[in-house]
């Protein structure tokens, strides 16, 4: 297996100044077509992420989904025994009437025995627990520079992953990590999906915006990859917001629009971040807030609330 090419660890600290000319760019031209509404021709389901709940538990998630009016759910597998049940997933999908549209790998950072200690197996273990499940796709993140094997044959490893399960596995953008006036490259091949030879790939705006893309003309260029989109919203700062979508910066209306009006198929699943939040009702009205937004701008707005 061919070892992808090592990037530099650190690079110069650029993420604001790219976003604060994206963002004049775009005033300047503005895309967005405010006289129509564009519908793409496959179905494109709106799905909302148990991330979005936390610490609520998958239970609360299905039922919280199906009250907003919710197309499905995305799992992301924790150490919560929940998240790794796929019997449970079963039973409530078949109870509120939603599938689980997705299962998110247990990648990030703090969890790196969750499932197993061996990466290749985790993955392996996620996707038979997402066939189970009746999930369509696995989303998964880039792994460390450090992760040894796993790190150096991620590319084509991801690939054989998919095709020993019949699982697509989408890989998600990152973002670098900062110290001081530079950008240190924690994940390999790379935090940018661009140019990685992926099958298939998962777009997120909060980690955009933390990373200073363009989303729109990256959401362009990896359209006949992209099957996954975390809506979310960045205000360009440094850190990994996950805001309601509209309540940021980023173009993610205009995105929206461009992957109705160009007929992608594929799902949309909220990922915001609502744990600073007391009260039900207050969380209730952020995901809802997302839920409208993500069907106005795909031109879904005469679906049933």
């Amino acid at each position: 297996m061919a070892e992808s090419p090592r990037p530099p660890l650190t690079s110069r600290n650029a993420a604001r100044s790219k976003a604060r000319r994206q963002r004049e760019a775009l005033a300047e031209n503005p895309v967005y077509d405010s006289d129509a509404s564009h519908r793409s021709e496959h179905e494109i389901r709106i799905g909302l992420s148990t991330s979005s709940v936390y610490p609520m538990t998958v239970r609360e998630c299905f039922e919280t989904a199906a009250r907003l009016g919710y197309d499905g759910v995305e799992v992301m597998i924790t150490n919560n025994e929940e998240t790794q049940d796929p019997a449970l997933m079963n039973l409530l999908s078949r109870s509120t009437g939603l599938p689980v549209l997705s299962v998110h790998a247990p990648t990030l950072l703090l969890l790196p025995r969750v499932m197993h200690h061996d990466h290749w197996e985790k993955l392996r273990r996620t996707a038979e627990l997402a066939k189970d499940a009746g999930a369509d796709t696995v989303v998964l993140h880039p792994p460390f520079r450090w992760q040894g094997s796993y790190a150096r044959h991620f590319v084509e490893g991801v690939r054989q992953m998919a095709r020993e399960t019949g699982m697509p596995l989408a890989v998600e953008n990152m973002y670098p990590w900062r110290a001081g006036l530079r950008e240190v490259i924690v994940y390999a091949p790379h935090w940018d999906l661009a140019g990685q030879d992926y099958d298939a790939v998962t777009f997120d705006f909060s980690h955009a915006s933390t990373a200073g893309t363009d989303a729109l003309e990256a959401v362009r260029t990896l359209f006949p990859k992209l099957r996954h989109i975390h809506l979310t919203d960045g205000a360009g700062t440094l850190t990994d917001e996950h805001l309601v979508p509209g309540r940021g910066r980023m173009p993610v209306a205009e995105t929206l629009q461009y992957l109705a009006k160009h007929d992608w198929s594929g799902d949309v699943v909220v990922e915001v971040n609502t744990r600073f939040t007391a009260r039900r009702s207050t969380r209730d009205a952020m995901l809802a807030e997302s839920l409208a937004f993500a069907r106005r701008h795909l031109g879904l707005d005469s679906r049933q609330s």
